[in-house]
């Protein structure tokens, strides 16, 4: 028997619901130099993004390519509480997590394209690069498999015995994935340090969570195993700074795992290939004037004074290092045929 179809008022309030369910509490300020960290960091992964979509449009990356444009906040926010030696893991689209993390905007567009220069010797493209130096294990395509292996990562943690956290990224869409339960559990059971971020932007693949998920407040997924979870406004990167120290703490304390609902949006459709239409220009438009990452910090700084020209100083610096590390992907070497028999499974 097929489902009862919802009536289309009643679908949209739900949506509207799930788009303003923000947390309440006003986060506790940055300091001058917390303000201009983010700025950079964020600017960083919106300018790369805009650039990676631009030369995809030219024919220079291939495959699939998902963008991170509209939630850079989440692992800005993220990077800001954790230390050198914790680890991070996500799924694909994962471009902005790889620079958060420290990795070069040159390897990282070099993969993109397919070069030897590339984090994966241009062998694993948008969805599969990794940098065991800056503790980065991926970019996976496998929607949730992700979730897994952070558990691992997190378990060889505790085995080893040091205070490092792992954190593991996953979307809306992969929280309905059946091996995310079975890593709660494991992960709960052994009181592993892993914080499950889920970055809630609303549409999966294309399908609003009102319409794919019977619990839309995904800081719940993990009450019948007793994880702590809690909503964040993913918009905003002094908001994401608080609840990461809250979750770091919490896992450096050997209390097991924690949740973080990350609610976020991006502007982009699901990939390169995604003309998005299941939304409205209009909604896009009005999350981009009221809840933009970037603009909410640059406001502020505005407010405190620093200049507009020093605002314009850090965006030419960052364009320049995302205009070179274009210019290297599209001329650095392709990899030699031999790769194609290297860093394989025979």
């Amino acid at each position: 028997m097929a489902a009862p179809k919802k009536s289309a008022p009643a679908e949209q309030a739900s949506s509207n619901d799930a788009k303003t369910s923000q947390a309440k509490s006003s986060p506790p300020a940055f300091n001058r130099d917390q303000e201009m960290r983010a700025l950079r960091d964020m600017l960083l992964i919106r300018r790369f993004e805009e650039k990676a979509g631009q030369l995809y449009g030219m024919g220079a990356i291939g495959g699939f390519c998902h963008l991170y444009i509209g939630q850079e906040a989440v692992v800005v926010g993220m990077q800001m509480a954790l230390k050198d030696g914790d680890q991070v893991i996500t799924g694909y689209r994962d471009h902005g997590h790889m620079l958060a993390c420290g990795m070069d905007a040159n390897g990282v567009m070099a993969e993109l394209t397919g070069r030897r220069g590339g984090y994966s010797k241009g062998k694993g493209g948008s969805m599969h690069m990794f940098s065991r130096e800056k503790h980065f294990y991926g970019g996976h395509g496998i929607v949730g498999a992700q979730v897994s292996l952070g558990t691992g990562l997190a378990f060889a943690n505790r085995y080893r015995e040091n205070d490092n956290v792992s954190v593991a990224y996953f979307g809306d869409g992969a929280s309905n994935q059946g091996q995310v339960y079975e890593s709660f559990n494991m992960a709960e059971l052994w009181k592993l340090p892993v914080i499950y971020v889920i970055e809630n932007n609303r549409y999966a693949m294309g399908t609003s969570v009102v319409r794919s998920s019977a619990q839309t407040d995904f800081s719940k997924r993990g009450v019948s195993f007793n994880i702590p979870g809690e909503q964040v406004d993913g918009m905003d990167v002094r908001a994401v700074k608080a609840a990461a120290d809250k979750a770091v703490a919490w896992c450096r304390a050997g209390k097991g795992p924690y949740i973080l609902e990350m609610q976020t949006y991006r502007y982009r459709g699901h990939s390169m290939s995604d003309p998005a239409k299941y939304r409205t220009r209009e909604e896009v438009e009005k999350i981009r004037h009221d809840q933009d990452p970037i603009e909410q910090v640059r406001s502020r700084l505005l407010e405190a004074k620093v200049s507009e020209q020093d605002l314009k100083a850090i965006d030419a610096e960052v364009r320049e290092i995302v205009n070179a590390s274009a210019d290297f992907a599209q001329n650095d070497p392709e990899p030699d045929a031999s790769e194609l028999y290297t860093d394989i499974y025979r």
